[in-house]
């Protein structure tokens, strides 16, 4: 099959605004995702088209979708059923520790340290984000700036660590973070 002429297309959470991911359309892509109301792509790896959510069950709802200025983008803002990103993270943009995090915790490869934190339960990391926080406060206080910023990765590091046990996604601490600025 020879590949289609393909454009990209940015798929925007239509609540939110935040952007989940890029992939790319053509026109049958296009014509497929307006008449069924559910975003399809061109998979380049696969040479194929692809319905998004067809095997995960993370559909994503078109409400809207637009050209660019030049007619060489599209604009799809969407309401996902789940998760955009292969790793299980809300956002393809999500921070890479984050989606690291998310794709051990679905995964659990074993040698991981995540996996081995996850496997040990909520209370247990739980213990170990306010240890780090104490290393942290510690370091602030009456350490040097390098120890500061290593301690602060530990911290941020196990508080992901966290969120993932919990089943919570960082966009939703990124969310309560832009509703607090308001």
């Amino acid at each position: 099959m020879t590949q289609p002429e393909l454009r990209p297309a940015i798929v925007q959470d239509a609540e939110s605004g935040r952007v989940l991911m890029l992939a790319w359309m053509d026109a049958e892509a296009e014509r497929r995702t307006r008449e069924s109301g559910e975003a399809w792509f061109w998979s380049r790896s696969r040479q194929e088209y692809w319905h998004k959510g067809a095997t995960s069950g993370n559909t994503m709802a078109v409400e809207e979708l637009r050209d660019d200025c030049d007619g060489d983008a599209l604009l799809l803002r969407v309401r996902p059923s789940g998760p955009a990103c292969h790793t299980g993270s809300v956002s393809c943009f999500a921070p890479s520790l984050w989606r690291v995090i998310s794709e051990r915790a679905a995964t659990r490869p074993e040698g991981s340290y995540t996996a081995k934190l996850l496997d040990a339960g909520t209370p247990a990391v739980a213990r170990k984000v306010g240890e780090e926080a104490v290393e942290l406060v510690t370091a602030a206080l009456a350490e040097s700036d390098e120890r500061v910023v290593e301690e602060s990765a530990d911290l941020i590091y196990h508080l992901y660590v966290l969120l993932a046990a919990r089943g919570v996604d960082l966009a939703a601490v990124e969310d309560e973070l832009v509703r607090r600025a308001h």
